[in-house]
């Protein structure tokens, strides 16, 4: 027979059971499309872990006071271990080689006032530096300078919620007064916005020059030229690792730790917490994928099952065809026809869905919308796989029909 009749003879048989065949390719639409959404939750996830780290910094060290993991064995202290780290050791720091900039810091929290309203912010007592090793930008005004910092001047960065909050949105807040605490200092500049990273918003963010906190703001606990954390940015990725053993192995030797004792800091590798949620998120989305693919397999069962249903109630109709001419081959080419066309239809519908639900799982749900680009040709091409696959053997069944004992079927 020819190929365009095959066709006709397939898409009859199709047509002339409109709910039998919606029911045989349901399975498979139901795993298309599952397999579509679980996967792009899964790259959402994905996406959202790495908008967020990547907004705390790229290529950066984050070196708190406290107990970390030294040679010796388990941690010892935490945030309660006091602290340990100096601007000194930040000036020590800046020597080392792969090094592009470092800024000691010390954090806290107070109550802002500006124009008769009242926000709580966080405050960081920083240098200059902190811009380039934090990522940062400007949306106005500029970072006070380095003499700002080593004289200790009253000025301040704002980040957008605090502006927002007390001024305004849309509101230039550069040249006003702020009252941090009892304090009062003056807006320079604002930060461009880094967004939500967790639970904390990092535009919630008020930098000052770092002797102006420690000695005006968030001097509580400190002495001296003490530090709660220094933020440090190496040239490139491939200087942080080595930058990471170098500064560990500085400050072991300045605070001198003998071998064998626990460090009194922790040495945070931001690209390497980065990397290791991506391959969190990645294993989660294979896992998702794989099991809405067992849908998928379902769906080729129940194809399957409709085929060999089908081939008995067409037992007549096949011993006739046969009787008539039809080859063998004929019989098993459009009965394997009738199986890919209606596993494809299912993989179309079943896109279609997936890709509608993932977006408005996206919108109703704040999740970042990202659908896969090899989405639609492996739907469409493993749906077909399917219609092979679980087609083949009721096409072969019915090939292998005699057509004499066919006709005699009731």
């Amino acid at each position: 027979m020819k190929p365009r009749e095959l066709i006709r003879f397939a898409a009859g048989a199709i047509i002339a059971h409109p709910m039998r065949s919606a029911l045989t390719s349901l399975g498979v639409v139901i795993g298309v499309a599952a397999v579509v959404m679980m996967t792009s939750v899964g790259l959402g996830a994905q996406k959202r872990v790495e908008t967020a780290l990547s907004g705390l910094g790229t290529n950066m060290l984050v070196i708190r006071s406290g107990g970390g993991r030294g040679p010796g064995g388990p941690v010892r202290g935490g945030a309660d271990a006091g602290t340990t780290l100096t601007s000194a050791d930040a000036e020590a720091i800046r020597q080392l080689d792969g090094v592009r900039a470092v800024s000691p810091a010390v954090t806290g929290g107070a109550q802002l006032v500006a124009e008769g309203t009242n926000w709580r912010s966080r405050i960081e007592g920083v240098t200059p530096d902190y811009m380039v090793a934090r990522d940062l930008e400007l949306t106005a005004g500029q970072m006070f300078d380095e003499q700002a910092a080593e004289t200790g001047r009253k000025v301040a960065v704002v980040g957008p919620t605090v502006v927002n909050e007390l001024y305004g949105e849309g509101v230039d807040p550069v040249g006003q007064r702020l009252r941090i605490g009892p304090v009062p200092f003056t807006i320079v500049g604002v930060l461009a916005s880094k967004g939500q990273t967790g639970f904390q918003d990092q535009d919630d963010i008020v930098l000052v020059p770092l002797d102006a906190a420690r000695s005006r703001i968030i001097g509580r606990g400190l002495s001296g030229d003490q530090v709660n954390q220094i933020y440090v940015k190496a040239v490139d990725e491939d200087a942080l690792y080595t930058l990471e053993q170098d500064v560990s192995d500085l400050l072991r030797q300045r605070h001198r730790i003998q071998p064998g004792e626990d460090d009194d800091f922790n040495v945070q590798n931001l690209t390497s917490i980065q990397e290791a949620a991506q391959s969190s998120t990645q294993t989660f989305t294979i896992l998702l994928a794989a099991v809405a693919g067992v849908s998928l397999l379902v769906g080729g069962v129940g194809i399957m099952n409709i085929m060999l249903v089908s081939v008995t109630e067409r037992t007549r109709e096949i011993g006739l065809r046969m009787a008539l001419g039809a080859k063998r081959q004929d019989v098993l080419i459009q009965f394997s026809l009738e199986a890919i066309a209606l596993s494809l239809g299912g993989g179309v519908i079943g896109l279609t869905i997936g890709v509608a639900g993932a977006l408005l799982m996206s919108k109703l749900g704040d999740w970042p919308a990202a659908i896969p680009a090899w989405a639609a040709p492996l739907a469409l091409g493993f749906s077909s796989i399917v219609g092979v696959a679980f087609g083949a053997y009721p096409a072969w069944r019915a090939a292998q029909l005699d057509p004499i004992e066919a006709l005699r079927r009731e």
